[in-house]
């Protein structure tokens, strides 16, 4: 018998991520592509986006016995800043190659958060390369940061491996706030460090290249470094200064953390855990329940039953049907 499903689509710097489930049964098939969904002039590009997913989309249906889908949802790094193109042409593109009549848009920190903590109030700082903040009290969403590594992403990889590079050239340079142990290392990653500019400037994946350095601040800091312990702890109030603008005021709002960088361990945890404590000493500290495309999996599921209490949003949490028309829950009626 032929059962209708969902398909939930992870979309990042990495790749793609897509699973096809049906609600009762969970996820069913999944599947996934390291090649990242270009982004251009028109921001992410719609075009790129299904000329991958389609064929992953029929392939996974026809693995799992799924069919017709008839709910999407598609998580996407840069949503909320470079979604237009998407937002106007993917229900039309969903609704004729896929059959989709329900179309769920989001940010991938709001499918960040809905992975964490699932549809309660509070905040989720996720940490990779860049760094964001999102916070909802279930009436609308709140972000923070998540500006990219020129402009922001305080905390995050990025901004920790360049923290730990410049270190290491105040210490080749014999200047204040340098630390021999970050000059050793960035010497044993990227050769001598009178050649990094010229390594690092021209590349277009300069984020990925700093981020690469931040495990080695932490093991730094590990060692007892005093300069790269203070690197992380000023990443960790960085991180709790975004949580505590997103964070609902009111009750006892959950605190997740998400995100590849906390795989750094305790140097970072730990004054993580310490900052959060200070600066929301109401909220409880509470573990991820699973990564972006759970949460993706989870709004799919809950729009397929009208169960979904999520607030929507124009540019981070948009609910279309196949002819482009907002949908979205009453609990988004604001956007």
């Amino acid at each position: 018998m032929t059962v209708t499903g969902y398909l939930a689509v992870d979309s990042g710097g990495s790749g793609l991520r897509v699973v096809v489930g049906e609600t009762g049964r969970g996820p069913l098939a999944r599947a996934a592509s390291d090649v990242p969904v270009r982004t251009g002039k028109r921001g992410i590009d719609p075009g790129h986006l299904m000329e991958q997913l389609v064929p992953m989309a029929r392939a996974l249906c026809a693995e799992a016995g799924v069919g017709p889908l008839r709910t999407a949802v598609v998580g996407a790094a840069g949503m909320a800043g470079l979604g237009d193109a998407l937002r106007a042409e993917l229900p039309g593109a969903f609704a004729r190659d896929l059959g989709v009549h329900r179309l769920a848009l989001a940010a991938d920190a709001v499918t960040a958060y809905v992975g964490a903590l699932g549809t309660r109030p509070g905040a989720v700082i996720a940490a990779g390369t860049g760094l964001v903040a999102t916070g909802t009290d279930l009436t609308g969403w709140r972000r923070a940061d998540g500006w990219g590594h020129l402009l922001g992403d305080c905390g995050g990889g990025a901004w920790i491996g360049r923290a730990g590079l410049e270190a290491a050239l105040r210490a080749h340079d014999g200047r204040e706030g340098g630390s021999a142990p970050l000059l050793a290392s960035a010497q044993e990653v990227f050769g001598p460090v009178t050649g990094l500019p010229g390594r690092l400037y021209p590349r277009t994946d300069r984020p990925a290249v700093l981020a690469s350095f931040a495990p080695r601040v932490g093991e730094c800091a590990t060692g007892g470094d005093p300069v790269a312990e203070d690197i992380l702890r000023a990443a960790a109030r960085h991180m709790a200064d975004s949580a505590a603008a997103v964070c609902p005021v009111e009750g006892e709002p959950a605190v997740g953390l998400t995100g590849g960088l906390f795989r750094m361990g305790a140097a970072l945890l730990v004054p993580v855990e310490e900052e959060l404590a200070r600066r929301l000493p109401a909220a409880r500290r509470v573990v991820a329940e699973g990564d972006p495309l759970a949460g993706a999996v989870r709004i799919a599921e809950e729009l397929t039953t009208g169960s979904s209490a999520l607030p929507g949003d124009a540019t981070m949490l948009r609910v279309t049907g196949r002819e482009g028309e907002d949908v979205t829950h009453p609990a988004g009626a604001r956007s």
